[in-house]
């Protein structure tokens, strides 16, 4: 079954899946959010990374990318600590580090979108290895879901589902210009 069968008959997915999956994104923090995301579903269910998505929200100060970077000793402390995220030492630090990495992106590129659009389009594999040098905790899974969710790989849903049209006409990267990303 496919997510896009799966996920409008389940409360938790159903909006995620018809107002935000494969649309494209800008901001830096709605970015850096859906990375963060994307790290802390490894080897867990999207459905638990959904239900905590508020509690990550509060817990890093709604991805605000400069304060992330500048979390010391007692935020990870706080965070370790939080039931409303996942907490796991190693997807803590690498939410921390990569909002660290986003601010020299910025300083290099003007945005961390810039950046994306820059190596866009690139084949899933190279993006893999530009995400492995670039961002902690992102291996092919961890890469080929965030760009699919933010509309730079195609795949996000199938063709038949209702919701493509509509991703369709917010010309995500993978769809602009007959690219097939």
């Amino acid at each position: 079954m496919s997510y896009c069968s799966e996920a409008p008959l389940l409360d938790t997915h159903r909006d995620y899946h018809a107002r935000e999956h494969g649309f494209p994104l800008r901001r830096e923090d709605a970015l850096f959010e859906r990375l963060a995301l994307e790290i802390n579903q490894a080897g867990l269910s999207w459905l638990t990374v959904l239900k905590k998505r508020e509690g990550f929200r509060a817990a890093f100060h709604r991805f605000d990318v400069e304060r992330v970077a500048r979390y010391g000793r007692r935020d990870r402390e706080r965070l370790l600590a939080d039931p409303g995220i996942v907490r796991n030492r190693l997807k803590i630090e690498a939410v921390i580090a990569n909002a660290g990495r986003l601010l020299a992106l910025r300083r290099s590129h003007g945005s961390f979108a810039r950046w994306l659009d820059l190596h866009h389009p690139l084949p899933r594999a190279d993006w893999v290895k530009l995400f492995r040098k670039t961002f902690v905790f992102t291996g092919g899974e961890i890469t080929g879901e965030f760009l699919m969710s933010v509309g730079y790989l195609r795949g996000a849903h199938t063709p038949d589902c209702p919701v493509y049209e509509k991703v369709l006409r917010r010309r995500p990267p993978w769809a602009r210009a007959g690219n097939e990303g």
